[in-house]
């Protein structure tokens, strides 16, 4: 049978380079200055409100050519890769108006949602060097290993020395971290290392390794006797255990967990803390409380020093790991952890009907189907968690249907000099 013929797809026509001399009007939600070009948003990285800038762009992207005029709002990068590296958006703001910025971020979604803007507490600030998790990228080359992090909207790796951001650990492990990657086989042309700073050393992974074989046993060597020197507590290559000195532990309400691979942490230990702190002083007097997308445990352990806690989550790994902790801990109340999917089985109002409290942390894409039934339930009050203001805004809407009233929003500034923000916000029934 004779083979279709194939047509090759035309390239996309790309718009045509253009040239502007532009004021610099405010900052986007994706950290990027915004100017108008005859009409148009035009967006520009590592521009501040106010600057006057001449700028090459196309379509609706553009970058610095010169700063004509330097706007009052900027500030000195606190790191010597900024600019290049894809990792930081916000380091040329002065930390005022970046403080404020962040804090608006929250705010804008909740107007949107018609909320008051009010409600929303000063920005929670974390240290800038705080981050406990990095993921690193990696590519063998003909002049020697790279290792750092991508370029700024690009598949170019910053080779770095340092990170101002990340938790000071990672500085006195960063020689050792890079010579592990060095150790991951030769055939590997690039691939990534994620790393977690835990309480009992480092947990660190590899990914994306471009070898289809088996790691052979000489392979296998190398990397544990360079995870051993590196102050590894575990590694593993795409996700199954290579080496495991000790298994990777963190504390939550001083209650020892072992992190499955892969387990979500907050970025942060300060960041942790405050949203931690929220939950618990105002689901304080609850009884019988639903942790709802619980984890590892973040929120349940610390509050069942006080209440019986039922937690749920679709990660099996994390809720063995919860159910594990609890049982070792030997809580004055007790913890339930369940497996269950709450995007396609969301606890039901019927069943929430049983709670003096819940409290619920999804991923970005936020907890709609979980908001819906929270709405239809009697439980009186409600701390919501989030990573994403937008989805956070849409279920505080359906709750509000549902005739909750959200009273405060803190939000929690973990992800420093980019443009993610964390937040809790406290809900009430009746």
């Amino acid at each position: 049978m004779a083979r279709r013929r194939q047509h090759k797809r035309k390239p996309a026509k790309q718009a045509p380079l253009q040239s502007a001399e532009i004021r610099i009007g405010e900052i986007g939600a994706r950290g990027d200055g915004v100017a108008n070009v005859d009409g148009e948003r035009v967006f520009v990285p590592l521009t501040a409100p106010g600057d006057m800038a001449r700028i090459s762009f196309r379509g609706k992207r553009g970058e610095i050519d010169t700063i004509l005029e330097p706007s009052d709002h900027r500030g000195e990068p606190v790191c010597g890769y900024f600019g290049r590296c894809g990792g930081c958006a916000l380091q040329h703001l002065d930390a005022a108006y970046y403080r404020d910025w962040k804090r608006n971020l929250v705010i804008t979604a909740l107007v949107r949602e018609g909320f008051d803007e009010n409600l929303v507490a000063p920005l929670f600030s974390c240290p800038s060097a705080s981050r406990r998790r990095a993921s690193f990228a990696v590519k063998r080359t003909a002049k020697g290993l790279v290792f750092g992090f991508n370029a700024r909207r690009s598949a170019q790796i910053v080779d770095i020395d340092h990170c101002p951001v990340l938790a000071p650990v990672f500085a006195e492990n960063l020689p050792a971290l890079r010579a592990l990657a060095e150790a991951a086989p030769a055939r590997w042309r690039g691939f990534d290392l994620a790393v977690t700073f835990c309480d009992n050393g480092l947990d660190a992974a590899l990914t994306g390794g471009d070898a289809e074989d088996d790691l052979t046993g000489p392979e296998i060597l190398a990397l544990t006797d360079a995870a051993r020197a590196g102050g590894v507590a575990r590694l593993t290559v795409e996700g199954a255990p290579v080496a495991a000195f000790a298994a990777p532990c963190v504390r939550f309400g001083g209650v020892p967990v072992a992190v499955p691979p892969g387990g979500f942490l907050q970025a942060s230990r300060e960041g942790e803390a405050a949203l931690s702190d929220f939950v618990v002083s105002h689901l304080k007097g609850a009884k019988h409380i639903a942790d709802l997308f619980s984890g590892c445990g973040t929120f349940s352990l610390p509050l069942a020093k006080n209440a019986a806690v039922d937690a749920f989550d679709t990660d099996a790994p994390a809720v063995a790991a919860l159910d594990a902790a609890a049982r070792a801990a030997g809580l004055r109340h007790p913890v339930k952890a369940e497996t269950r999917n709450l995007f396609e089985r969301p606890l039901r109002a019927e069943e929430l009907k049983i709670y003096s409290a819940a409290v619920f942390d999804p991923p970005r894409a936020g907890a709609e189907a979980q908001a819906a039934e929270l709405a239809r339930s009697s439980v009186p009050v409600v701390v919501g968690v989030s990573c994403n203001p937008q989805s956070f805004a849409r279920d505080a809407s359906i709750l509000r249907e549902g005739g909750y009233r959200l009273s405060q929003v803190l939000p929690v500034d973990q992800f420093v000099f980019s443009p993610h923000v964390e937040l809790a916000g406290l809900f009430t029934k009746g």
